[in-house]
């Protein structure tokens, strides 16, 4: 994404720069309608982990990564561009309602596609030194690594304090654009990496 108030004008005579332009929709910082469905599929992957079943190990490790490459991919080169040509109520707009949904989104594929491959990887022996293509193995988990911890040790943190700073009545844009530059950046290295895990990936499954 992109800096959401960084060209904000100054309203009003004597307005301070640093102030968000007014009429910002109402929002929740964690959407409390999403919260079942992202227990049900812990509890499902918990489930999974527990009974140790391919099929649905499969399931949790390849739909969770594919739906975390699309999602990358998308705000990162997409959705980034996009943002920084619409006006600034309109970023505001998207951002209240887009970015409290990825405070769920982002942590639960996260976790099922992490927690689903290494499940998976154990249960069909590829961490063993043994395994032919181990060396392939060992590179996809780094960089899956990398990624874990930009987007649950940068992302989400600034994504949450943007919320927070959104929530104030009188926002501070400067503080906010900081923190949206951030997002973007990190989100153009994490879809970078996603295209190299996908190298990755599909050198394994046609091995």
């Amino acid at each position: 994404m992109v800096e959401v108030i960084a060209d904000a004008p100054a309203t009003g005579a004597g307005a301070r720069p640093e102030a968000l332009a007014p009429a910002r929709p109402s929002f929740q910082i964690v959407p409390l309608r999403g919260l079942p469905v992202v227990a049900v599929a812990i509890a499902g992957l918990v489930v999974t982990i527990l009974t140790n079943k391919l099929w649905a190990l499969d399931f949790y490790h390849v739909v969770g990564g594919g739906m975390w490459t699309a999602l990358d991919l998308f705000l990162g080169f997409v959705l980034g561009p996009i943002l920084g040509r619409m006006p600034i109520p309109a970023r505001v707009e998207l951002t209240t309602r887009l970015m409290p949904k990825m405070i769920l989104i982002m942590p639960t594929l996260v976790i099922s596609t992490l927690a689903g491959g290494w499940q998976l990887a154990r249960h069909l022996g590829y961490l063993d030194a043994s395994y032919s293509d181990h060396g392939w193995v060992v590179a996809a988990m780094v960089v899956v690594a990398v990624m874990a911890v930009v987007a649950l040790g940068i992302l989400e943190p600034a994504n949450v304090a943007v919320l927070f700073e959104l929530k104030k009545p009188r926002p501070n844009g400067e503080v906010i654009a900081r923190l949206m530059r951030r997002f973007i950046y990190t989100a153009g290295i994490t879809g970078a990496m996603q295209i190299a895990t996908l190298v990755i990936m599909t050198r394994l499954a046609t091995s």
